[in-house]
């Protein structure tokens, strides 16, 4: 047992928290291998269970493909940056009688950290707590020069949410989000509203998109899309040339965001979700923070991320998913059901 931890010292989350990893259950765990090595251009090794690992810095997981029929994401890792902003989060939780479950030894090394703290977060997806990651001891063998991670973790993610006002507040209260900025944009007639939440120097580590009106989920899986930032342009450039060679849809096209001008383009994955690959967007420093105001956009795009594999056949499949998510509740976190 760990010895007790004054947290009294620490009143805020925020620059204490970054994304950590994505764990992805899937049957296509040799296309998913082909899509992030010859494709993304990432290093991705085999390991125990038969699970992909896909690395792109020091830890020994970014992204884990387990094998499994959901499709989708199942598990969001957080990195807590000491001991100190880990207990105070698991307060939280506690205080809001949230279930936290402790999870060490193998299940643990499985996720690529000594130790885990997991609960529902929205939308029932799993979230997982950890401050030590392991470290692999090869080195990287990518057709990438780079990624950019280190405190601001892995990248961000977009979700869906028919819950939008409880998901805001979750990442408010809980992990001490800050709004970085809201856009306002028109997708198959419908209007979405999309709010970017910054939990340190990243613009946005979590992405909410949400319908007006009518709260609708058009998406199969849990999130739309999860980010990573390369290094540099051609990293990017090199990857959409890869990817459209070897047939995977480009659901958008290169194209830049008007909030965070964050050069990048939208490739689906193997299992449905998108992923964007990305450069240079702005970075929120210190001195940035004592100024920033949240700004609201019209439009997702400044210019660019042209939809190139969009069909009327997906778009009655959105509507379709769309109409049947008004008949679900949507769950959110602490809710008695």
């Amino acid at each position: 047992m760990r010895p007790p931890i004054d947290i009294s010292q620490v009143t805020s989350l925020f620059g204490r928290i970054s994304l950590g990893y994505m764990v992805i259950e899937s049957r296509k765990l040799a296309e998913w291998q082909r899509f992030a090595t010859d494709g993304l251009g990432l290093h991705a090794e085999r390991v125990e269970g038969g699970t992909l690992a896909l690395r792109i810095d020091a830890h020994q997981r970014r992204i884990m493909v387990r094998e499994g029929a959901a499709e989708d994401v199942t598990a969001v890792g957080w990195q807590l940056h000491d001991e100190h902003a880990l207990q105070r989060v698991l307060k939280r939780l506690r205080g809001a009688q949230i279930d936290v479950r402790e999870v060490s030894g193998a299940e643990a090394a499985d996720r690529g950290v000594e130790q885990l703290w997991a609960f529902a977060g929205p939308k029932r997806l799993r979230f997982e707590l950890f401050t030590r990651p392991l470290l692999a001891e090869r080195p990287l063998q990518m057709q990438a020069s780079g990624f950019v991670t280190g405190a601001m973790g892995l990248g961000h993610f977009a979700m869906t949410t028919r819950e939008p006002e409880a998901a805001l507040r979750f990442f408010q209260n809980t992990f001490d989000a800050r709004l970085s900025d809201t856009i306002e944009d028109r997708l198959n007639g419908v209007t979405l509203e999309l709010s970017f939440l910054r939990l340190n120097e990243r613009h946005h580590s979590v992405a909410l998109a949400a319908t007006r009106g009518k709260r609708m989920n058009p998406l199969r899986t849990a999130i739309h899309h999860l980010n990573l930032q390369a290094k540099s342009l051609d990293d990017v450039t090199e990857a959409y040339r890869r990817l459209r060679g070897m047939g995977y849809a480009i659901a958008n096209a290169i194209g830049q965001h008007p909030n965070d001008r964050e050069l990048s383009f939208y490739v689906t994955s193997p299992s449905g979700f998108e992923v964007e690959l990305g450069w240079n967007p702005i970075v929120v420093t210190e001195e940035a923070e004592a100024r920033w105001q949240p700004g609201h956009y019209q439009g997702i795009s400044l210019w660019g991320h042209f939809p190139e594999s969009l069909t009327l056949g997906s778009r009655l499949g959105q509507m379709g998913r769309g109409l049947a998510s008004l008949t679900r509740k949507e769950y959110t976190v602490g809710a008695s059901s």
